[in-house]
């Protein structure tokens, strides 16, 4: 078995990457979590809690615990964490802070206890804050994005260089939208700061970026690249973004060629085994390529329900939206789709209400066929000179609460406004 390096984008803790976790983790052994990206937070014992049970409850397979919150911990924690690494063959690292985790796995054995695990045919998984830290330089997220420090980059890792020979800073978050009109692309940095800091790149150096629920396997032994989840992996270099999609298969050596500037971006598909397994998602997790895209379809859905008249139907969309949100409570990561799909459901509940207590169907809707049918009639009166008639069929709409105009444009009638 050759060893793994897996950079997931976001959502490493979500329904969107089950089957990829479950692949990843089918011939582990005694798999690790490290706490070290969130291990200053003062939450970090129930963030270690959630995730847990994340890999329990909905992967299927237990992680422990490999605490390094401090470089400081005392040095028996430290020795025995160490020895944990040595003995597994897999490790998940994840959310929190990309510059705290630098601070505290730089110049200590662990990059070298993760570089050895893969060597020995392990698999490290690292996403979001903890994916910065892999390349040769990182993004100090916070301090750039919410203090507003002067782009610029940290020295990272390397893992990437170590395993690969790639030299690149890693970018998770790649298409991020949270920020709606105001770009947050890039891992928040936006196109104008990220450019500003390319240019601080040495010679050779170039960005591999990785979109939100997306990971991609790098087998080092065969030197495969799958890209699975939702988005796709960009490699970014002189200025060109060269994709690879969700579903691609690739080479180490394409993506250094594409980094050299010497290969195209081509890639193949179906060429090398995808990362599945036989275990069927839940509708929701099938669903949950993103949870903002799968707000908005069912919001539509909804709509188009109220309008048909079906009320089963609409509370059904609202019911799979709330199984959704769900479903993503298990995502540690911080973003507003959350927030987004609430609102959604907010409206659609009033909307529903609105509906019962009003009807589910437009007026116009409803009496449209009975309406037509008494203005045809009035029509063919007028044309025959029977103009009493046609006065006592628009008295008799008129009556029934109809309005009718005659106009330059034709009868146009609407429902008698009351009260």
């Amino acid at each position: 078995m050759s060893g793994r390096l897996v950079v997931i984008g976001s959502g490493e803790t979500s329904p969107t990457l089950v089957k990829t976790h479950r692949t990843l983790l089918a011939d582990a052994i005694d798999p690790l979590m490290l706490d070290t990206p969130f291990g200053f937070q003062a939450n970090a014992d129930d963030l270690t809690e959630k995730i847990q049970t994340y890999f329990s409850d909905s992967v299927g397979t237990a992680l422990t615990p490999a605490r390094w919150r401090n470089r400081d911990e005392p040095l028996v924690d430290r020795e025995r964490t160490l020895a944990l690494l040595s003995r597994s063959n897999y490790v998940f690292a994840g959310p929190g802070s990309p510059s705290y985790a630098l601070r505290q796995w730089q110049d200590t054995a662990v990059p070298q206890a993760l570089i050895d695990l893969v060597q020995r045919g392990g698999t490290v998984v690292m996403g979001s804050a903890a994916a910065v830290t892999l390349g040769a330089f990182a993004v100090p997220v916070y301090e750039i994005y919410k203090v507003g420090d002067p782009p610029h980059w940290l020295t990272a890792l390397d893992l990437l260089g170590a395993l690969t020979g790639l030299t690149a800073a890693v970018i998770p978050h790649f298409d991020n939208r949270e920020g709606g009109r105001h770009d947050t692309r890039y891992c928040y940095l936006g196109a104008t700061r990220l450019a500003d800091m390319e240019s601080q790149l040495p010679p050779g150096a170039c960005v591999l970026g990785v979109d939100e629920h997306t990971a991609v396997v790098l087998d080092i032994g065969t030197g495969e690249v799958a890209v699975h989840g939702a988005g796709s992996l960009t490699i970014r270099a002189h200025g060109i973004e060269s994709a690879i999609p969700a579903g691609s298969n690739v080479t180490i050596s394409h993506l250094a060629g594409l980094m050299a500037g010497t290969s195209t971006a081509t890639v193949s598909a179906g060429n090398i085994p995808p990362v599945s397994t036989p275990d069927a998602l839940t509708p929701v997790e099938s669903a949950d390529l993103s949870l903002r895209a799968t707000t908005d379809a069912l919001r539509r859905q909804f709509q188009n329900d109220l309008a048909a008249g079906d009320a089963d139907a609409a509370l059904a969309a609202c019911l799979e939206l709330d199984d959704a949100m769900a479903a993503w409570a298990a995502d540690t990561l911080q973003n507003d789709d959350i927030d987004h799909a609430r609102r959604a459901l907010r409206a659609m509940l009033v909307d529903l209400a609105e509906a019962a207590k009003n009807g589910l169907r437009d007026e116009r809707g409803v009496l449209a066929p009975v309406v037509e049918v008494a203005l045809t009639a009035r029509q063919q009166a007028r044309a025959n000179k029977d103009f009493a008639m046609s006065d006592d069929i628009r008295d008799g709409l008129i009556a029934a609460g109809i309005d009718v105009q005659d106009t330059p444009d034709g009868v146009q009638w609407n429902v008698a406004k009351t009260g």
